[in-house]
């Protein structure tokens, strides 16, 4: 049984072949980061005020986590991670994600980022240096309840579904949903704000 706000996540084994039935061997396989809570300690007691910190997940939730989060572990056979439940990005239901289905966690938002500019409306291709930069600019289409203050209180959120807004260069993690490119940031990234 994981103690604090630890987290037992049993890992969704990696795709072994493409859609087009082609073999990926194991060296080429992309770690995964999704799997299904298996077990969740009871959550962390904060240290200046003796409250119990709030777990955002419970087994049997389907969860996506950050690539380098946690502890990999043999469970039972299986392959396991255990992480803190700060590193749960956002919950799911069903066997994929979707955009019907996610809900992020805590103080996470779901941006879905805005397309790259690569050629004028006349046609031009436009080529700049740096061009690979990573998106940090994007719409709010979901977000988490909010992030528990010291006080066991959620803390409200400071943007809504509909705002656009502009997050720090390294922040969050990028995902696709149902082959859309989105990221999923913390409310303490985003730098601004504004209505489309």
């Amino acid at each position: 049984m994981p103690i604090s706000n630890n987290v037992l996540v049993r890992v969704k084994e990696p795709e072994s072949a493409t859609k087009g039935g082609l073999y990926i061997p194991d060296n080429a396989k992309e770690r995964p980061t999704e799997g299904v809570v298996i077990a969740a300690g009871p959550g962390r007691i904060h240290s200046d005020t003796g409250v119990e910190m709030d777990v955002s997940v419970k087994p049997g939730d389907r969860v996506l986590y950050g690539k380098y989060d946690g502890t990999e572990l043999k469970y039972n056979g299986a392959n396991h991670q255990m992480i803190k439940d700060d590193d749960v990005l956002l919950k799911f239901s069903g066997d994929a994600l979707t955009l019907e289905n996610v809900e992020p966690v805590k103080d996470q938002v779901l941006v879905r980022l805005l397309p790259k500019e690569d050629k004028t409306a006349s046609g031009i291709v436009i080529s700049t240096p740096g061009q690979d930069k990573r998106p940090s600019a994007g719409i709010v289409v979901k977000i988490g309840p909010g992030r528990q203050a010291n006080n066991g209180q959620l803390l409200p959120m400071q943007v809504h579904p509909g705002d656009g807004v502009r997050f720090r260069e390294y922040g969050g993690n990028q995902i696709k949903i149902e082959g859309i490119e989105y990221m999923i940031v913390r409310v303490f990234d985003i730098v601004a704000r504004w209505t489309p």
